[in-house]
């Protein structure tokens, strides 16, 4: 197994924008080959697919309690101009009750922004395509 270092993650965050963990564990899967690491990656992201929505700060809690329950949501992203405000896993949609501490934090945090990005990523084929 080769060594597992922070600029191979770096590598494969730089080219297919997974976050830390992910890199890791495609690392980890791969035993430390960044070219196989980055073929698993590039699977895995062809069945994932993001849609954006942009909302008031009212609207925000609502829109992501509203994807929580769709279900086959993988993460909820929050952003303002460009920025990532707040990340929520959220692979199990059942458990989405976990996360509704994490929403009053989003309340609030949004409150002081007036206008917000939902960034959401699923899982399965784009219906909209």
């Amino acid at each position: 197994m080769e060594e597992i270092t922070l600029e191979k993650i770096d590598i494969l965050r730089e080219r297919t924008g997974a976050s830390y963990s992910q890199a890791k564990e495609a690392l980890v899967s791969s035993r430390g080959d960044v070219l196989e690491a980055l073929i698993a990656l590039e699977k895995q992201q062809k069945n994932t697919w993001t849609e954006e929505f942009s909302l008031r700060s009212t609207e925000v809690i609502d829109k992501v309690k509203e994807l929580i329950h769709e279900g086959n949501v993988n993460s909820i992203r929050v952003k303002h101009e460009n920025k990532v405000l707040v990340d929520i896993p959220v692979g199990l949609g059942a458990l989405g009750a976990v996360f509704l501490p994490q929403l009053a934090a989003l309340g609030v945090l949004v409150a002081v922004f007036k206008r917000c990005t939902i960034e959401v990523i699923r899982n399965g084929e784009n219906k909209s395509d």
